[in-house]
């Protein structure tokens, strides 16, 4: 087990469940392994810890829980980053952001892929442009 220092207090962990991104995060390339942090209030949302910079985390969620129609697939060079085949099992992530105005929104352009069996995570840019960095959450009915 190994420790850090984070602004959750003294972390735990074992370096064996790590999740690695070997690209990094997008604009933060030297920050490529993290942990998740499950939030303390049952909820879609979650943080992933870097334990590279104990100072950043950072908030995410399925995004489907909001947008049912979101789907991303890997492609051949993504499957190859994730470690996994087309049939590999993945999760997909966003990016959550509170604004000024307590406005919450998802980065649906660069979402986070997730493969579980291989603990190996990238983020990508999505070229469509119906997606976006601040899409904000759909007003419940």
């Amino acid at each position: 087990m190994k420790k850090i220092q984070t602004r959750f207090g003294e972390i735990e962990y074992d370096p064996a469940n790590i999740i690695h991104f070997p690209d990094g995060l997008i604009g933060l390339d030297n920050l490529k392994n993290f942990l998740v942090m499950p939030n303390e209030k049952n909820g879609p949302l979650f943080w992933i810890q870097s334990v590279d910079d104990p100072t950043f985390a950072v908030v995410v969620t399925d995004p489907t829980n909001f947008f049912l129609d979101y789907a991303i697939a890997p492609d051949a060079d993504e499957q190859k980053k994730l470690q996994i085949d087309q049939d590999g099992k993945y999760f997909v992530l966003a990016i959550v952001s509170i604004g000024e105005n307590k406005t919450i929104t998802l980065n649906l352009s660069g979402p986070i892929l997730y493969a579980p069996e291989t603990n190996r995570a990238i983020q990508v840019i999505l070229e469509d442009s119906k997606y976006s960095t601040r899409t904000p959450l759909p007003e419940i009915q």
